[in-house]
């Protein structure tokens, strides 16, 4: 997995473990805090560019350079303010993705159809931010269990791949996935440890969260 470099909009309890759990990770990040005393407390524990300003405030985000991010993360208490933070940073910088913290689940709906990617469960917003971001072709559609499995969906390369005219059941498929439809064209379909797959399926599938990478392998590798 490479590296990225995440912004992260909110200091606080979700913020600073949100930071600490990516730079053990060897990602990049910076944080955008309000409370010049979170900011302090936060600048001598972890090893980040930290920001006493408002994310909501276009110098701030500059100040952190959200033009160069692979992820603008707002996870304050606010979500008016994640909302906007988010925004600004894909109006401005046109960031590739933006991750909100929704503390209103009722408002997760307005977050998605502004183009933001909003989870009401901090427990999976580290693995939101860092998966969806590096393995590219595999799109998390759904974490379950505390963030332990994951409903995914993947394309099948359109030059095909080891994979394809194999039947399902002989894939060596890991342990805990399962392959729950497969799209081809207009076609929905069941699969069946008989069928196989064909180049340019797209794959939805329940995963556990440590073996979505060897699902991608089998799957998707030449």
């Amino acid at each position: 997995m490479r590296n990225i470099y995440i912004v992260i909009s909110g200091g606080g309890k979700v913020g600073s473990f949100l930071a600490g759990n990516l730079l053990e990770k060897g990602h990049a990040v910076a944080i955008i805090e309000k409370n010049p005393a979170i900011c302090e407390s936060i600048s001598t524990s972890i090893n980040a560019l930290v920001i006493n300003g408002d994310a909501c405030d276009l110098r701030y985000q500059e100040e952190a350079h959200v033009e160069r991010a692979d992820v603008f993360a707002a996870v304050t208490g606010d979500d008016d303010d994640n909302l906007v933070a988010c925004q600004l940073a894909k109006i401005s910088f046109d960031i590739p993705r933006a991750v909100a913290r929704v503390n209103n689940p009722k408002n997760e709906r307005i977050f998605n159809l502004m183009g933001i990617d909003a989870i009401s469960s901090t427990t999976v917003i580290g693995e939101l931010v860092e998966r969806e971001t590096t393995l590219g072709d595999i799109m998390t559609l759904y974490t379950l269990q505390k963030g332990k499995l994951a409903i995914i969906e993947l394309d099948i390369p359109e030059a095909g791949s080891k994979a394809c005219c194999i039947p399902i059941k002989d894939l060596g498929l890991p342990k805990g996935c399962v392959l729950v439809s497969v799209i081809r064209g207009e076609e929905a379909i069941v699969p069946h440890g008989g069928d196989s797959l064909e180049p340019c399926d797209s794959v939805i599938a329940i995963t556990s969260v440590e073996q979505e990478d060897k699902l991608k392998d089998i799957l998707t590798s030449k």
